[in-house]
């Protein structure tokens, strides 16, 4: 889980963008992009959490594995969700508290992209 909120940041920056909102998308399919706390303890209670939830063997348990073993990576992306969109204002990323942007891996097989788009004046 990498925290991916400085380059959000730097973005916004570089758009000029001062009112508007932000959408911060994984373009993967077993990736994922969502807010909470930048604490090591909770990113580890997540990682163990998910793999409970969706554990990545025995591969055989899932139909989908076959060609790729990545069911697992499937199903903690559907959990931790897909984007995020966060508010901009006086042109910065209008966070509650603790709040920061991630990015999660599942399965690491293919290089990722992440889309961020600014929409505002």
């Amino acid at each position: 889980m990498l925290n991916i909120t400085p380059q959000v940041n730097e973005a916004l920056l570089t758009s000029g963008i001062q009112e508007g909102l932000c959408l911060v998308n994984a373009m993967h399919i077993t990736a994922s992009v969502f807010i909470n706390d930048d604490e090591s303890g909770l990113h580890a209670d997540f990682e163990k959490w998910l793999e409970h939830l969706a554990p990545e063997k025995p591969h055989s348990q899932y139909r989908h594995n076959g060609a790729e073993d990545n069911a697992d990576a499937h199903l903690k992306r559907s959990i931790m969700g897909r984007e995020v969109v966060v508010a901009v204002t006086k042109g910065q990323l209008d966070f509650g508290p603790w709040e920061q942007i991630f990015y999660g891996e599942f399965d690491g097989q293919r290089s990722k992209r992440v889309l961020i788009k600014i929409l505002g004046e």
